[in-house]
């Protein structure tokens, strides 16, 4: 109240705020995950090529997945990839492979049912995950019904740049996820992957509220001698831009996503009996229980039995079977790390502080590796001179089991950027502090204003340096702010309606390399 304006007799009241403005901190852990659902329409709302927000898995369900089946069928699938066998002249010397009555077999997919994104949500959320932003940018294409050549990368041609760049290009008008995760950019071509690398680190740039979670195209499958060859193919198509936006993890993990109930013979061969007979009911080592349940199948008579009491049934009747089932649900298990990664980063804020490293920490549900990297090995991922370039390890250790053993960014080669923390770390405080600034916008440029900001944003980093954010023995060692005429402004900033804050802060590092010095010393005489 102006009391220059009373002009007639009474009692008037006055509030004055007690309370300066506060930093509110914005989340830190929020992922965005763009790619290929089962379907995505909810109450005949599309939510296709639209970023939208969900905060469980079973808001996930509800949206981008296949409705239920009624009780007493065969629960629907929301991820029905293809598989084959494909006989081979002798032992193959890379991929999955069988050996069934004396002859080997490749495990193969149908590159065109393989997907990502589905199961990728599911790790997120075993490991911790909580709010995210979905971008679906299609549902599921119809199989080839042909495997893809053994030996080589899976690339599946219904996944398209285009339509993941423009599901990325949708979080633009986003501003609270702080991850952008493409689990299915390892299913498009070496050179398409790098195009879109390349756009979603330029965009984390430009926005400066993300990072982008990236997966190295070749870890599914790695060869033990030439993997480097992905590794540096890997560094080559990320460019030079928004490194410091970036982090890479390797190699892809086994997991524990999809049960045994989740694959049957309805995913091999395209459906196709006639070639899983030809194996499990072979001329020259015929199964007659076999024979049965196949003819039940293909011929059902009075009161069918389900797929999963058919599949139940060839489980009991054939070791071959159980077999290829088991070799399949391996393959199908192994997964990108970045939805992982998602969910582990989510945990460690929640529970540490976005200044915590997200390493040394294992993964739910990572239960077997496709290469295990070596310390030695691991060197030439973590640091290259040349691009500085780092991939973060995914190791196993004896005792302890497969370990997140990396906390780097793509720009190793800076002082500044080289961990993921202190990325993280200050686009949390950068973002924090600004949204907080927008109340002075239009107040007087003058030096209440400027006390007032620098004690909002003063208690707001003293407050971080107390849950250990930063480092220094009291707040003054941790942080400066600067606000004022003279300091961080000229006349000229004042006329132009400039407000200027400068703000120094000492971020947390990680300790990646504990070195301990042991000396030996002469014995000394106890008299």
């Amino acid at each position: 109240m102006n009391l220059e304006n009373i002009s007639s007799p009474g009692v008037y009241i006055n509030e004055v705020n007690g309370f300066p403005n506060v930093v509110s901190p914005v989340a830190t852990s929020v992922p965005a995950f763009v790619g290929y659902t089962p379907q995505a329409t909810y109450e005949g709302k599309s939510y296709l090529n639209l970023a939208n927000k969900i905060t469980s898995f079973a808001e996930f369900q509800a949206i981008y997945c296949f409705p239920d089946q009624p009780a007493s069928a065969d629960p629907v699938k929301q991820y029905d990839p293809q598989y084959y066998l494909v006989e081979e002249a002798a032992m193959p010397t890379k991929g999955d492979f069988l050996n069934i009555n004396g002859t080997y077999y490749s495990v193969v997919p149908d590159p065109n049912t393989i997907y990502y994104l589905y199961n990728s949500i599911q790790l997120f959320y075993q490991n911790g995950g909580g709010d995210a932003y979905i971008v679906s940018v299609g549902s599921y294409s119809t199989p080839s019904n042909n495997p893809m050549v053994p030996g080589e990368q899976i690339v599946n041609p219904n996944v398209k740049l285009n339509e993941l760049t423009n599901g990325i290009s949708l979080l633009k008008h986003e501003s609270e996820p702080t991850m952008y995760i493409c689990p299915e950019a390892t299913l498009l071509s070496t050179a398409d992957n790098g195009t879109l690398m390349q756009v979603m680190l330029l965009q984390c740039a430009e926005m400066q509220t993300a990072i982008s979670i990236f997966d190295v195209i070749g870890g599914r499958d790695p060869d033990p001698l030439l993997y480097m060859q992905d590794i540096q193919l890997f560094r080559e198509n990320t460019g030079t831009n928004g490194l410091d936006y970036g982090a890479a993890y390797y190699p892809f993990i086994g997991t524990t996503i999809v049960q045994n109930s989740d694959i049957d013979y309805t995913n091999l061969f395209g459906g196709d009996l006639t070639q899983l007979e030809s194996l499990l009911n072979p001329p020259a080592n015929p199964n007659a229980v076999v024979e049965q349940i196949l003819n039940n199948i293909q011929s059902p008579t009075g009161n069918p039995l389900s797929v999963s009491q058919n599949n139940n049934a060839l489980l009991n009747a054939s070791p071959t079977y159980a077999l290829i089932i088991e070799h399949v649900l391996a393959q199908v298990n192994i997964l990108p790390t970045s939805g992982g990664m998602a969910g582990v980063i989510t945990t460690i804020d929640n529970q540490s502080g976005v200044w915590e490293a997200p390493a040394n920490t294992s993964i739910v549900g990572a239960v077997t590796l496709p290469i295990r990297l070596t310390e030695a090995q691991q060197g030439d991922l973590n640091i290259d001179a040349v691009s500085g370039k780092s991939i973060n390890a995914i190791r196993f250790f004896n005792g302890l089991g497969i370990l997140v053993w990396g906390a780097r960014t793509l720009d190793g080669n800076s002082q500044d950027w080289r961990y993921i923390s202190v990325r993280r770390t200050m686009t949390y405080l950068e973002q924090s502090c600004k949204l907080a600034a927008q109340a002075y916008v239009f107040q007087p440029n003058d030096k209440n204003t400027w006390e007032a900001v620098i004690a909002m944003i003063s208690s707001f980093l003293t407050g971080v340096w107390k849950q250990g954010g930063l480092q220094g023995s009291s707040p003054a060692e941790a942080f400066s702010v600067a606000c004022g005429l003279g300091t961080t402004m000229t006349s000229e900033d004042l006329l132009n309606g400039f407000m200027r804050v400068t703000i120094k802060v000492a971020v947390v590092r990680p300790a990646e390399f504990i070195v301990i010095t042991f000396e030996q010393q002469q014995a000394v005489s106890s008299s």
